[in-house]
């Protein structure tokens, strides 16, 4: 369900959220990407994640709220706990445009 505005603005319903997360760490050339896509197939949500030059991971994610905390949860509490050091998110204005959930290589 989308909602128009007046202003023309597209804005989710209120209990979908959109979210870009940076993860910084031991979190390249360990799997991480392959593990969150892997995580995500249980997980009512739609994004991606792909590896930053800085050597922090990104995750972009939409998704009913409970559904994106549940997921988020399910990340920093797995297997791949030891390798994560820092998490900072930041909510997203416009749902993250994706097929799925996918890894991206750009």
């Amino acid at each position: 369900m989308v909602c128009r505005l007046a202003d023309s603005k597209i804005q989710q319903p209120a209990s979908t959220i959109s979210l870009q997360v940076f993860y910084e760490g031991n979190v390249q050339g360990v799997g991480f990407r392959w593990s969150v896509r892997h995580a995500a197939k249980g997980f009512d949500v739609t994004g991606w994640v792909r590896n930053l030059p800085d050597g922090r991971v990104e995750l972009n994610l939409t998704g009913e709220e409970e559904e994106v905390r549940a997921f988020l949860d399910r990340i920093v509490r797995g297997e791949l706990h030891s390798l994560i050091h820092k998490q900072t998110e930041k909510k997203l204005d416009k749902p993250v445009s994706a097929r799925g959930f996918e890894i991206r290589h750009d």
